[in-house]
């Protein structure tokens, strides 16, 4: 079986999530924006640990609006 790169996604949620969750994200960066979303940005090396990350958002009832892999989101600027 060949090894892939991780893949970049953007993971936006509802609200803003507070800094103290920056421990527990990891590697994934933590951003605010000014309609009151969060996204965080960084890259899973295969499926199970993207959805340990989604699980781990669903347990502290976080609300996933989208989950969007590299090269399908704008540049940040």
């Amino acid at each position: 079986m060949t090894s892939r790169a991780p893949t970049r996604y953007a993971v936006r949620v509802a609200g803003h999530l507070d800094d103290h969750w920056a421990a527990w994200l990891g590697s994934w960066e933590l951003h605010r924006d000014v309609e009151g979303d969060t996204t965080l940005t960084g890259r899973a090396v295969d499926q199970a640990q993207l959805h340990g990350l989604l699980a781990g958002l669903r347990d502290i009832g976080a609300t996933v609006l989208s989950v969007t892999p590299d090269g399908e989101w704008p540049a940040e600027g």
